[in-house]
């Protein structure tokens, strides 16, 4: 059923040779005493959990799914999925990163990160049962009062309680201004929920004592659309005084979703029958706070895409090495059999390259802006976290976009390696398609994600989010401009810097006359960004790579060859783009739709 090994050499060349993270964390109090050597020893502790424990059930869960009992509302994940939940909490891994007041390690986040992108390798659907619960408590670490913050976190970060997310309805989707459920205030101060929920990711299950739902509500009277809407913790058990579970709260399992993949993790229809809930966040401002768990959550999707390219291309790859079939096109390469390897052939090649580019673009992507949130929250100058705080802003549907457009490219191509042998279920490539695919959909979908970069994070502000941005792109260029070394990456980068800031111009000014212009635009666009984000730290890897070439280590020869074919083949990608995005919007709107 394969295999998966976590890839430490390549996390740390972008923790410790692109980012420099020892360094920078030694300007964040809270974490100036962690080294490079805590963070190897961490990694490869997170290497073996995750190969040794989640990998293997990553198959045989996606085969079983989860199993609900109409009649007591319960779900049982697949075999040995709470005893691997037992080992996690055991060895301490929910607390990696948390607050150390509530029980948490206070590890750096970028840290945690890598340690996410093993978990998404080796099991997606495992993963994210104990990664919503991370969403849920930096939702109530932001927002909740000092009562809430000292019952719920201590049990999040232990492991002992999950949490989920309970926002979209079955008649509104993404529009969540639409949504019904009520909440109607009691004397004691709870409110009693009344609603459904849909697509509530682990919303039932049998791996914790407890499930923290976050649902989103109205309070009666309240402004219609998203500025009327309220957030409400709500757990599975209505805890006691001392922290333990008391009575069953009426939050239910309708149904679980018949899904094309993560066939392991509960998606659930939640029905709220007067459930009693606490108001976190304050009345009319849910969104508001919710938005700490999206935006969470919408970083957690960019590194499950970065997990299945890592995972499909590792196994892709064996793969290539060891099937035999016909000849390479300029003579045979294995004498000692009768075809061979398909790793001899051009667009074999191809194909792995096209996955092994994505993941390690999106791994130094990922990387950068969790150090960026480190510093956010931990910078002791003010200025600088605010700089970081808009950087983070403006990379986060790109996260979120990129990265999961890539995955699902990057998954089936290396299902085309296996030909015929990629649909079968045994091989185990299949899965990695199929759960790619919902990557792009929810927590916002990508095109969700791109009017939120276009036209909130670039147009609203006129572009200085993404100025600040591209004035270290500017930087790197100058820098490294008259190396001749470095030409082949500086010079696209450098092109690509000025045609972003003249398309944006185009579009900001179309957009005036007709916002419908913004909308025929921002897919193309965002993929477009995303390339300039890749290249740029293509060009720094580059960088690293030619200066070390010499010491012996092959890896740095892969790296180099890995961001060439980079920018011979994926990057000319945005010229196509950038047409599309040129192109307006009268090819997309003028014909009638009765017409269609």
């Amino acid at each position: 059923m394969g295999q998966y090994i976590a890839p430490l050499r390549d996390m740390q060349f972008v923790l410790h040779e692109l980012l420099n993270v020892e360094s920078e964390l030694k300007q964040l109090p809270a974490h100036a005493e962690v080294d490079a050597d805590i963070i190897n020893q961490i990694l490869e502790e997170g290497g073996k959990f995750t190969s040794e424990v989640l990998f293997p059930l990553n198959h045989s869960g996606d085969r079983e799914g989860c199993h609900h009992d109409k009649a007591t509302h319960t779900v049982t994940t697949p075999k040995g999925f709470k005893e691997a939940y037992e080992q996690y909490i055991t060895a301490g891994w929910p607390a990696l990163s948390c607050d150390p007041e509530y029980g948490g390690q206070g590890l750096p986040l970028v840290v945690n990160n890598s340690f996410y992108e093993m978990l998404n390798s080796a099991n997606q659907a495992w993963s994210m049962y104990p990664g919503l619960s991370h969403g849920a408590y930096e939702c109530i670490h932001e927002h909740g009062t000092a009562e809430q913050k000292a019952l719920y976190l201590p049990k999040l970060i232990s492991g002992e309680w999950t949490g989920t997310m309970c926002l979209t309805e079955p008649h509104c989707g993404t529009d969540l201004g639409l949504l019904r459920s009520k909440a109607e205030p009691q004397a004691d101060g709870t409110y009693k929920i009344t609603g459904a929920k849909i697509f509530i990711s682990a919303g039932e299950h049998d791996m914790s004592k407890n499930i923290v739902h976050l649902v989103l509500a109205r309070l009666p009277g309240a402004p219609e659309g998203s500025k009327g809407i309220s957030l409400f913790i709500v757990p599975k058990f209505l805890p006691n005084a001392d922290g333990s579970n008391g009575a069953r709260n009426p939050i239910f399992c309708g149904a679980i979703e018949e899904k094309m993949g993560i066939h392991a993790n509960s998606t659930c229809q939640m029905n709220l029958d007067g459930a009693t809930g606490w108001l976190i966040g304050g009345p009319h401002k849910g969104l508001n706070a919710m938005f700490v768990f999206m935006n969470a959550a919408r970083l957690g999707v960019g590194m499950q895409g970065l997990g299945l390219t890592e995972v499909a291309y590792q196994n892709a790859l064996v793969y290539a090495k060891d099937r035999i079939q016909m000849r390479s096109l300029s003579g045979p390469k294995a004498l000692d059999k009768p075809a061979d390897p398909i790793i001899v052939h051009a667009d074999v090649r191809r194909m792995l390259l096209t996955a092994k580019a994505y993941a390690e673009g999106a791994r130094a992507f990922c990387s950068y802006v969790a150090l960026l949130l480190d510093k956010e929250l931990n910078h002791p100058d003010e200025e600088i976290r605010k700089d970081c705080a808009d950087e983070v802003a403006l990379l986060t549907p790109v996260i979120k976009a990129f990265i999961t457009d890539n995955a699902w490219t990057a998954t089936s191509e290396c299902l085309q390696v296996y030909g015929g042998h990629g649909f079968i279920a045994e091989w185990g490539m299949e899965q990695y398609v199929r759960d790619a695919r919902i990557n792009m959909i929810y927590e916002g979908t990508n095109t969700v994600q791109s009017l939120d970069l276009l036209g909130r994070k670039i147009l609203m502000d006129n572009g200085a989010k993404l100025r600040k941005f591209g004035a270290k792109v500017q930087a790197f260029v100058e820098a490294n401009g008259t190396n001749e070394a470095m030409a082949e990456f500086v010079t696209p980068l450098a092109e690509l810097g000025d045609k972003v800031t003249k398309l944006t111009m185009e579009i900001g000014m179309k957009a005036f006359q007709n916002p419908d212009e913004v909308g025929a635009a921002a897919v193309p666009y965002l993929r477009v960004v995303g390339h300039m984000v890749y290249s740029y730290f293509f060009a720094q890897m580059a960088k690293i790579a030619l200066e070390k070439e010499a010491s012996g280590d092959t890896f740095y020869k892969a790296k180099l060859a890995t961001i060439r074919f980079y920018f011979a083949r994926l990057y000319p990608e945005t010229a196509m783009l950038i047409r599309q995005a040129r192109s307006g919007s009268a090819n997309l709107l003028s014909l009638e739709a009765d017409l269609f």
